[in-house]
């Protein structure tokens, strides 16, 4: 996978410059505390190591000015002669060509190591985001699959119990819509409170209909239903609850 924005790990602004400059200026004054130790051995350790420093929190520029600026005030304050510029001997040569070689592999190692590290998160990232997305559509379908299986168990259950089945409600407004889209076999006319009648609707007392049509409940109740001799009786009905992608139902039947 080729991440171009693996180049651009490092921050930007006047903070990485200005800590470029204090790192510089206490490179600086630890090698002036050891230069009355140490003398002119090594004299652009110090750079150095400022240098790798500010490369790896702040990136390619930043640590190739250290370089520069450090290999300066090395080769003026401690390679002798000190604080001077007009004699080039010896040891000028021998710090301008060693000090800027290992610097340069050091920093270019760390900004190659930040390059991939930062890629690898980047990576990382996208593979998160990636297999988030895939577990929302596995959500997303499950939901569907598990919508259309009460569907099919809905229109079952009707079937199923078509003889004493005694109406429908939905509780969603979208259900509704979609009932009007695909209204029940039978030609059965339309009613208020979202409600389908079944074949035994007519059997059912009216005031029972509108009693059980506003405060209706998944579980078991009673109605007065007319018999076949046509002398109404109370009889034990069950509601159950169907979930579907068109909303909620609510199923009327008489109890076995």
């Amino acid at each position: 996978m080729q991440v171009q924005n693996a180049r651009r790990w490092a921050p930007r602004g006047t903070r990485a410059w200005i800590t470029a400059a204090a790192a510089l200026a206490i490179a600086a004054g630890v090698r002036l505390l050891l230069h009355p130790l140490i003398g002119p051995i090594m004299p652009g350790t110090a750079f150095c190591i400022a240098a790798s420093l500010i490369e790896y929190f702040f990136g390619l520029a930043p640590a190739l000015a250290v370089m520069l600026v450090g290999l300066g005030l090395a080769d003026y304050l401690f390679v002798p002669p000190y604080a001077t510029i007009d004699v080039f001997n010896r040891a000028d040569v021998i710090l301008i060509f060693s000090y800027p070689m290992v610097t340069l592999f050091i920093i270019v190692l760390i900004e190659r190591l930040r390059r991939a590290q930062f890629r690898a998160e980047l990576i990382a990232s996208v593979a998160q985001s990636r297999y988030e997305m895939l577990l929302r559509h596995d959500n997303e379908r499950m939901i569907a699959r598990r919508a259309v299986d009460e569907t099919h168990r809905l229109l079952r259950h009707i079937s199923h119990h078509n003889k004493t089945f005694v109406f429908i409600q939905a509780l969603e407004r979208n259900a509704l819509h979609a009932a009007n889209d695909n209204p029940l076999p039978g030609g059965l006319p339309r009613l208020p409170n979202q409600i389908e009648p079944g074949p035994r609707f007519a059997d059912v007392d009216p005031d029972d209909i509108q009693r059980l049509s506003k405060a209706l409940l998944p579980g078991s109740h009673r109605a007065r239903i007319t018999g076949s001799d046509g002398t109404p009786r109370l009889t034990d009905c069950v509601c159950e609850r169907f979930t579907t992608h068109a909303g909620d139902f609510l199923v009327l039947r008489i109890g076995d």
